[in-house]
């Protein structure tokens, strides 16, 4: 079996990426529900790419072999650099917002427009404006921390799958 220090610290690298995953999921969530600020179409994007990161880290670091790691890693690498360009693109689309643009409808605008069973799957889509700014933390929109989130996990994905293949030094 293929345990040491090495292994270890990708193991736990990628437990730690998806506790932070699950942690940013939740906040996400409490954003919606308690504060009430509606996830745009993007934003949806980015949660199931989130969702993805938080799955493939998680079970990466279960595993202990080298190729498993690797893959498990290139899996994180994928989802985080998708999550990471959806969220470029929002911020692209917050920093200069087009003038008649729109992601999606309103909930309400959606019943009053569509019978029911063309409304739920739309809510699943999100509504509101991929534009529009709801929400800031040190003058930075979600989309802005979800992007340096996404590229941040990219990164050691990258740091991570280049040290599992360097050669040992002993």
């Amino acid at each position: 079996m293929f345990l040491n220090r090495n292994t270890a610290f990708q193991r736990l690298a990628l437990a730690l990426i998806a506790l932070a995953s699950i942690g940013m999921l939740a906040f996400g969530l409490y954003l919606q529900h308690v504060v009430g600020l509606e996830p745009c179409p993007m934003c949806i994007v980015q949660r199931y790419a989130l969702m993805l990161v938080a799955l493939f880290a998680g079970l990466t670091a279960i595993f202990t072999g080298r190729v498993s790691l690797t893959g498990g890693s290139i899996l994180l690498l994928i989802s985080a650099g998708s999550g990471s360009f959806v969220a470029a693109r929002q911020s692209w689309l917050q920093w200069f917002p087009p003038d008649v643009a729109s992601c999606g409808r309103d909930f309400y605008g959606m019943i009053e427009t569509f019978p029911l069973q063309r409304v739920i799957p739309m809510i699943f889509k999100g509504s509101g404006d991929c534009s529009k700014i709801d929400w800031t933390f040190l003058k930075l929109s979600i989309a802005n921390w979800s992007f340096l989130s996404f590229i941040a996990i990219s990164l050691m994905a990258v740091f991570l799958i280049f040290r599992l293949w360097r050669p040992v030094q002993r």
